[in-house]
């Protein structure tokens, strides 16, 4: 292959791929472990890059009922509209969906005595925001189980 070929055949997958390399140009937040700690208060620190849970029904965004959105506290990424947000009764922001390309899973066996769990990460900044059970209302069965400390809600319409 020549050097134009390649560099066409570059600019056409880059075309053709279209959102999904829009979204892998989108740069990724990360900071030092000394930045994230300046930039986050104490509790959203520990949660988002540390894995660690804040007390059940400790977080105002529990109750929240008004229209908008929540975004990832360490980078303003938009994760779940208002309209998948339930009461789960577990005393932590719950929704059945996240927003596209908002969030990552992976296996979680940190807490033996719990089993193995799903982790979810903000996709931008890989920040912890919780777990994703299969025990959730319908239209999907599952309930996304946010630390409320690692989320911020922006009220207006919802996404």
């Amino acid at each position: 292959m020549t050097k134009r070929s390649a560099v066409l055949a570059g600019i056409a997958g880059l075309f053709l791929a279209g959102g999904a390399v829009a979204r892998a140009a989108e740069a990724m937040v990360t900071h030092t472990d000394a930045e994230w700690r300046k930039l986050l208060p104490p509790e959203s620190y520990e949660v988002l890059r540390h894995e660690a849970t804040e007390r059940a029904f400790s977080s105002p965004l529990d109750e929240e009922t008004r229209a908008g959105t929540y975004a990832c506290a360490g980078c303003d990424l938009s994760l779940y509209s208002s309209k998948t947000k339930f009461d789960s009764g577990t005393g932590w922001p719950s929704f059945w969906a996240p927003l596209p390309h908002a969030v990552t899973t992976r296996s979680d066996a940190s807490e033996p005595m719990l089993g193995i769990r799903t982790a979810v990460q903000c996709r931008r900044c890989d920040g912890h925001l919780g777990h994703v059970f299969d025990d959730g209302p319908k239209p999907t069965g599952l309930r996304y189980c946010m630390n409320g400390v690692a989320l911020r809600f922006r009220p207006g319409k919802a996404a």
